[in-house]
C-alpha cells in the first residue's frame, strides 16, 4: 500500500504545556484510524497541523502522497446563518468546487444532495439559522463526503448528530475505500469503522493494528513490559549502587563509563509508568431522595404550531436511570426543560396538564450549553478544592490556568466537577458525552452506575446508553414519546426486526402488499385494521418513489432544476416514512 502521509518531528506546546513533541508516525492508503487521546494533550492540534489550519513549533516535515484530495471535518462548522444550505455549501466548499472542472461540479453537487437526502435534509432552501445543532453537522459532514476524498481528516465527527445519522456515516465509512484519521469518542463507531488505533501518550505516538478491544488488551500489555522492564532496571540498579558506594579507593580504579552508566539507570529506574486518571472515589453521592421525583399528567407542550410533547403521563421513580432518545430536532432538550420548570415565563409556547416536583429535589443539570465561565477566571476559581481538583485531572501546577485557555474537553470535565459536587439527587445529562475523552468516559460510566439517585440521560452514544440506563423514552415526533423497557442495542434491534417484518408484508409493489395477519392486528377496531393495511400500501408506494428518485439523482443525467426538486421531494417522503412507520409500529403492537 502507497504511504499516504509521512510525518517527522513535529511538536505543539501551548503556552508552557507541551502538548507533544517531535513525534512521527506514517499512515497508508486504506488505513482507518482513530485517534485516541485525555483531553488537553493536543488531538485537535495535531490534526490542524495535518491539514494546513497550524504550524508545527518545531518546522518538522509532512509530506501526503502526491494528488491525493483531502478534506478535513473541524469540531465546529463555520457557517453564516442567513444563508441557506446550498448557499451555505457553496460558500463553505468554494475552495475545492474552484479547483475541479464543470462536469465535476455537476457529480458533486449530485453527491451532495444524495448525502443531505441521506441526513433528512432535503431542502437545501432552508436557513442554517432554522437547523439544530445536530443537523448543522450534517451539513458540513455532507459537505466534506461530496468531495470524495483520498484521505478524510475528521475530529469528534458523531458530536451532536443522532443515532440514524450516526449509522449512515458509520455505513458509508466502512464500506468506502478512502483513508480515514479521525479523532472519537464513540466506541461502538470505532469498533466498526476503524481498523487502526492510534495513540498519544506522554508526547510519544503509539500504533496498535485491529479494533478498540485489541487496543485495550495491547495498551495494557505496553504498560505491564514498560513497567516489568523498570523493575530488573531497579534490581539492576540497587547492585550498581553497591559498587559507588564502595570505598574510595576500589572504585578509583573503575572506568568512567561505569558511573555514567549508573546516573543512567537512575533515571530509566525512576521512570514507572503512570497515568494521569480521573477519579470519581471522593466525590459525595446524592442528598436523600423523597418518594415523590416528577409526576407528569397528561403534559402536553406546544410551540410555534408544533407539538414538542403530547399528553405525556408518567411518575418518575427514585433510582431508575432513564435514557431520552429521538432524532435532532425532535424536541429532546425541550423535554428536559419541561420537566425541570426551565422554561421562561415569558415563552410563548403553549403548556397544558400538570408536571408536579417533589420537595426534596436537588437537581444537578449538565446541559449542552455548559455554563459561562468568566474569562478571567482560573482552574482554582471555579472549584476551590483542589483534592476534587486532582482527582478530576488538573494536577497543581494547572490550578492557576485561566478557563479560557483549557481544551473544550477540560472545560465540560471541569463543568462536571462542579455539578458532582453539588451532590445532585436527580442528575440530568444532556449529551454529556460531547467533547469527553474516552478514559473519562468510563470513568463516569463507573461512577454513574453506581449513582444512587435517579438519573435521566440525553444521549447518541449508544456504548454509554447500553451501559447505563434500564429503560428509554422514545421521542417519535408530533410530541409523541413511548416507553421502551431495554438497552439502547435492543431498541435497535427491534425496530430493525420490525422494519423486517414489514417488508416482508410487501417485498414488492407489482405483486401487492401481502397482508400478514398478526396477533396484535386481529384486536384492532375495523376502522383501524382498514388503517393498517393503508399503512402499508402508502409506505410500500413511498419507498418505491424514494428509491425511484435516488436513482435517478445518482445515474448523473438529471437537469439542475429537477435534480433540487427530486432533492426536495426525498427529504418530503423521508418525514412521511417516518410518521406512518410509527403509526405503523403504534397499530400492529396493540394489543
Amino acid at each position: 500500500m502507497a504511504s499516504y502521509l509521512q510525518i517527522e518531528n513535529i511538536s505543539k506546546s501551548y503556552g508552557p504545556k507541551i502538548l507533544f513533541e517531535n513525534i512521527g508516525f506514517n499512515i497508508s492508503e486504506g488505513d482507518k484510524i482513530a485517534l485516541i487521546a485525555p483531553n488537553g494533550t493536543g488531538k485537535t492540534s495535531l490534526l490542524r497541523i495535518l491539514a494546513g489550519k497550524d504550524k508545527s513549533d518545531s518546522g518538522g516535515k509532512i509530506t501526503f502522497l502526491k494528488d491525493i484530495r483531502i478534506s478535513f471535518l473541524e469540531q465546529e462548522y463555520d457557517y453564516r446563518p442567513e444563508l441557506s444550505i446550498e448557499q451555505q455549501v457553496k460558500a463553505g466548499a468554494g475552495a475545492f468546487l474552484g479547483s475541479i472542472g464543470p462536469e465535476e461540479q455537476i457529480e458533486y453537487w449530485q453527491r451532495l444532495r444524495e448525502h443531505l437526502s441521506n441526513f433528512n435534509l432535503g431542502d437545501t432552501s432552508m436557513p442554517m439559522k432554522s437547523l439544530s445543532g445536530g443537523e448543522v453537522k450534517r451539513v458540513a459532514i455532507a459537505q466534506m463526503l461530496a468531495t470524495e476524498a483520498d484521505f478524510y481528516i475528521m475530529d469528534e465527527p458523531t458530536n451532536h448528530l443522532d443515532t440514524d445519522a450516526i449509522e449512515y456515516l458509520e455505513s458509508f465509512l466502512r464500506r468506502s475505500r478512502c483513508t480515514l484519521l479521525m479523532v472519537t469518542h464513540d466506541r461502538y463507531f470505532l469498533e466498526r469503522v476503524c481498523n487502526t488505533v492510534m495513540e498519544l501518550d506522554h508526547g510519544a505516538v503509539y500504533t496498535y493494528r485491529g479494533d478498540y478491544e485489541n487496543y485495550l488488551e495491547k495498551r495494557q500489555e505496553r504498560i505491564d513490559n514498560y513497567n516489568a522492564e523498570t523493575d530488573k532496571v531497579r534490581n539492576i540498579l540497587r547492585r550498581e549502587l553497591e559498587w559507588m558506594r564502595s570505598t574510595p579507593c576500589a572504585r578509583t580504579g573503575k572506568a568512567k563509563y561505569r558511573k555514567d552508566a549508573f546516573y543512567r539507570l537512575q533515571d530509566r529506574a525512576d521512570a514507572v509508568y503512570s497515568e494521569s486518571r480521573l477519579s470519581l472515589d471522593d466525590v459525595a453521592g446524592a442528598s436523600r431522595l423523597g418518594t415523590k421525583i416528577i409526576n407528569c399528567k397528561n403534559a402536553s407542550f406546544k410551540y410555534g404550531g408544533k407539538y414538542y410533547l403530547k399528553d405525556f403521563t408518567y411518575n418518575f421513580q427514585r433510582y431508575e436511570k432513564v435514557g431520552i432518545v429521538g432524532r435532532n430536532g425532535a424536541g429532546k432538550t425541550t423535554f428536559l426543560n419541561l420537566l425541570l420548570g426551565r422554561f421562561d415565563p415569558s415563552d410563548p409556547g403553549e403548556f397544558s396538564g400538570t408536571i408536579e416536583r417533589g420537595e426534596s429535589l436537588k437537581v444537578g443539570y449538565y446541559t449542552q450549553k455548559g455554563i459561562e465561565f468568566s474569562g478571567d477566571q482560573t482552574v482554582l476559581e471555579t472549584v476551590s478544592d483542589t483534592r476534587l481538583l486532582g482527582r478530576f485531572m488538573f494536577p497543581h501546577d494547572m490550578l492557576n490556568t485561566r478557563v479560557s485557555r483549557l481544551s473544550g474537553g477540560e472545560k465540560r470535565r471541569l463543568y462536571l466537577l462542579t455539578i458532582l459536587m453539588e451532590q445532585p439527587n436527580v442528575l440530568v445529562l444532556d449529551e454529556p458525552t460531547n467533547d469527553l475523552d474516552i478514559v473519562t468516559l468510563n470513568v463516569l460510566e463507573e461512577y454513574l452506575k453506581e449513582y444512587h439517585g435517579t438519573l435521566i440521560i440525553v444521549s447518541h452514544d449508544r456504548h454509554f446508553l447500553d451501559r447505563l440506563v434500564d429503560h428509554l423514552f422514545v421521542l417519535c415526533g408530533d410530541g409523541e414519546v413511548k416507553d421502551f423497557i431495554g438497552s439502547y442495542t435492543q431498541y435497535r434491534t427491534f425496530l430493525k426486526d420490525m422494519e423486517s417484518e414489514r417488508s416482508s408484508c410487501h417485498p414488492e409493489r407489482s405483486e401487492g402488499p401481502k397482508k400478514v395477519k398478526t396477533p396484535s392486528a386481529q384486536k384492532l377496531s375495523f376502522k383501524e385494521k382498514r388503517e393498517l393495511e393503508q399503512l402499508e400500501a402508502d409506505i410500500a408506494g413511498l419507498e418505491e418513489e424514494k428509491a425511484a428518485l435516488t436513482e435517478q439523482i445518482s445515474s448523473g443525467q438529471m437537469p439542475y432544476d429537477k435534480l433540487q426538486s427530486a432533492s426536495a421531494r426525498i427529504g418530503e417522503i423521508s418525514t412521511i416514512l417516518e410518521e406512518k412507520e410509527m403509526r405503523w409500529l403504534e397499530l400492529s403492537e396493540k394489543a
